[in-house]
């Protein structure tokens, strides 16, 4: 490393707390810009990101605009004199006015292969499209949504048995790891910006709770990955009698039977009907419970074949 390069990171979730504490290690960070404290999960309880929670607990100030181009927020991040901006899952896109204040320019630390899967919710849209392999890419970034040139890539193999909260973390330690290397050569002018390739750019929207609706019309593995990706958040979910259900996990099994019909409902076993092949419900979450194993769950709730989903 040449002399220390003054950085400011910006991110919010839980995917980015082991990049930033990597940044903490290499460079100093003057200051973290994250998402304002809003209230969270069934009591509606103030609950801080978990990058603040982090950076709060190295000792680095915090900042959390309610919008980025806020002048008054510009002018003090004007005033950190920064070299560099690293972003990873900030939840925001940044106005021009910050851009362009960094000598070194900013860099997003993106969880998919760019251009494939550009957008806010590539972890979960890469699982719901069924694809095998994603990755980290480190992106110069611009004015578009994840458009700038590629500085770097890893490639990361996505299990059968992952969804978003797994593969989110796989890549968010695999992002880390790589930080140190990536730094120390692009500060030193060692790498080679490669403009993405448009004709293959995909876009990953943000999620809505209304996403998680399925529709037992569609292929067994079509709801698969859906409820892989949708884990989680917003989380999968169907209705019988007229009750939600949330699915957490299951698998495509073969056979064929109405789409939502129930053809199995024994001590462990849960199989529904779908478009194309059966599904095999392995973890659901009633209304107002935990979410348990489906042998738990049908302990208690008498389902016999011939029962509708949807």
């Amino acid at each position: 490393m040449t002399e220390p390069i003054k950085t400011v990171f910006f991110g919010t979730p839980e995917f980015a707390v082991p990049i930033l504490h990597a940044l903490s290690d290499i460079f100093p960070v003057s200051a973290v810009v994250t998402q304002p404290t809003r209230p969270r999960g069934r009591g509606k309880a103030l609950t801080p990101p978990p990058v603040k929670i982090l950076a709060e607990s190295l000792g680095i100030p915090v900042l959390q605009p309610q919008k980025t181009r806020d002048p008054a927020f510009i002018k003090i991040l004007s005033g950190l004199k920064p070299d560099l901006i690293l972003t990873a899952a900030y939840g925001n896109i940044l106005p021009s006015g910050i851009l362009d204040l960094p000598r070194l320019g900013c860099i997003n630390v993106h969880a998919s292969l760019l251009p494939k899967h550009r957008g806010a919710a590539p972890i979960n849209w890469s699982l719901i499209n069924g694809d095998t392999k994603t990755g980290i890419t480190m992106i110069k970034m611009d004015k578009g949504i994840d458009t700038g040139p590629i500085l770097a890539r890893q490639t990361l193999e996505i299990a059968p048995s992952d969804n978003a909260e797994t593969l989110g973390e796989k890549l968010s330690y695999a992002a880390a790891e790589m930080l140190p290397d990536f730094l120390n050569a692009f500060v030193n002018n060692k790498i080679t910006q490669k403009p993405q390739d448009n004709r293959y750019a995909s876009y990953s929207p943000m999620l809505k709770k209304k996403d998680g609706l399925l529709d037992w019309s569609q292929s067994a593995e079509l709801l698969h990955n859906r409820i892989r990706g949708l884990y989680p958040w917003p989380v999968a979910y169907t209705y019988l009698n007229e009750k939600q259900l949330r699915l957490i996990a299951s698998e495509a099994v073969k056979g064929q039977a109405p789409p939502g019909e129930i053809v199995e409902a024994g001590k462990e076993t849960l199989i529904v009907g779908t478009g194309a092949g059966l599904l095999s419900i392995k973890e659901i979450q009633p209304a107002g419970k935990k979410p348990m194993h489906i042998r738990s769950f049908l302990q208690g709730h008498r389902l016999r074949p011939g029962m509708k989903m949807g």
